[in-house]
């Protein structure tokens, strides 16, 4: 029987949360660096360039932040602002800017080169329908064992594919092979 009292149990260290914004994170007060700062106050005043103990005076007499802005500059920008309010102003703005962006879907449709005709009929008449929603639609051949030996049959199907579907949409790539497949891509005409 072993001793179990001598081993040492050892924990893995859990890696910390990171936060699901990607935005910057701003040193704020006393995490400010620099000896100097050029200052905007909370009425977007310009002071110019301050000794960092006097802008941490001004923005605690206001009972607001000093919040670094531009660390990058020769001196540091630093603001006077709420910055609780700021943060969540600004993860406020970068989630409706991402409600607004336009998500782009890739529908991928396999075949192999052995597909027969009327299954890949149905797969046409799916990414048309796909390709009418304003998808965009890739095509994917999968070659097994031999059959990579003769991938002109895969060529020549995506390119029937894509002459049959030329009314709607446009070839964003040719037919091309990748490995042990070769895709065909396709978007919306404009």
């Amino acid at each position: 029987m072993r001793n179990l009292e001598s081993k040492e149990i050892r924990r893995r260290k859990s890696k910390p949360k990171s936060s699901t914004s990607t935005s910057v994170d701003y040193r704020i007060n006393n995490r400010i660096r620099a000896r100097e700062v050029r200052l905007i106050d909370q009425n977007n005043e310009n002071h110019d360039v301050v000794p960092l103990r006097r802008a941490l005076e001004m923005a605690q007499e206001a009972g607001l932040d000093l919040v670094e802005v531009a660390p990058n500059a020769d001196p540091p920008v630093c603001r006077i602002m709420d910055y609780g309010k700021f943060a969540y102003e600004k993860t406020k703005r970068e989630r409706e800017a991402r409600k607004h962006q336009k998500q782009i879907e890739i529908k991928t449709l396999k075949l192999t080169p052995r597909t027969a005709d009327f299954h890949r009929d149905i797969l046409v008449k799916k990414a048309r329908e796909w390709l009418g929603e304003g998808k965009k639609v890739k095509f994917q051949i999968r070659f097994r064992a031999r059959e990579i030996t003769y991938p002109e049959i895969g060529q020549e199907m995506l390119e029937g594919i894509a002459e049959e579907l030329g009314d709607i949409a446009e070839v964003e790539q040719a037919p091309k092979l990748e490995g042990w497949s070769m895709t065909l891509m396709l978007t919306p005409e404009t």
